[in-house]
């Protein structure tokens, strides 16, 4: 299985996150902190938005300063979000597709990265975020387990990053024989047992 295979899964995975995602659950917490149900789902459309930008080497409309919403959510009502951003999904699932895609570099918010390192970060966004949403929401979350891996190694090269910045919390202990999904969680601060302390 290769990347465009991996973003595919985890673009699946976080639009049944998202579709499975009742409004009425919006105000929710969930294990990101910073985030309700309402404004994680809100990050995660965005980042579908900047995942096809960066396949297809786009930088985000500069008039666009607000990054709290996906803009294509923006004024829409609560029940279209799910469809919407399922349309946008399949264009960013379009876009990892094309094997050029993951070639040279690319641009990611406006900085030059390796394409592959851009793809690879997505992908782990996908199932982490995926995993906030659906934990937070009650349903059920299954990953492969070459997805999960490849979230694993993703979350591995992020967290020295991702805790200097804050977007990570440090690293959870887990015990022996933790699932690579478990693992990947762990390593990105996320408590995997956090659905039953709440």
């Amino acid at each position: 299985m290769d990347h465009s295979d991996h973003m595919a899964q985890s673009i699946d995975i976080a639009v049944a996150a998202i579709r499975g995602a009742d409004p009425a659950r919006f105000p929710d917490p969930t294990p990101c902190t910073d985030y309700t149900v309402g404004k994680l789902l809100h990050h995660l459309a965005f980042g579908l938005l900047l995942a096809q930008l960066g396949a297809e080497r786009r930088d985000l409309d500069p008039s666009i300063t607000d990054y709290e919403h996906a803009p294509y959510l923006v004024g829409v009502p609560e029940q279209e979000w799910a469809g919407l951003a399922a349309e946008q999904a399949a264009a960013a699932a379009r876009a990892w597709a094309d094997p050029a895609a993951w070639e040279g570099e690319a641009s990611f918010m406006g900085n030059p990265m390796p394409a592959t390192a851009i793809g690879s970060m997505m992908i782990t966004e996908f199932v982490l975020h995926g995993w906030d949403l659906a934990t937070a929401t009650g349903q059920a979350f299954t990953v492969p387990e070459g997805l999960a891996a490849a979230a694993l190694d993703g979350a591995q090269e992020l967290a020295p990053m991702g805790r200097d910045a804050g977007w990570y919390a440090a690293e959870v202990a887990l015990p022996a024989g933790a699932s690579t999904l478990d693992r990947a969680l762990a390593t990105s601060g996320r408590d995997p047992g956090w659905a039953n302390a709440h």
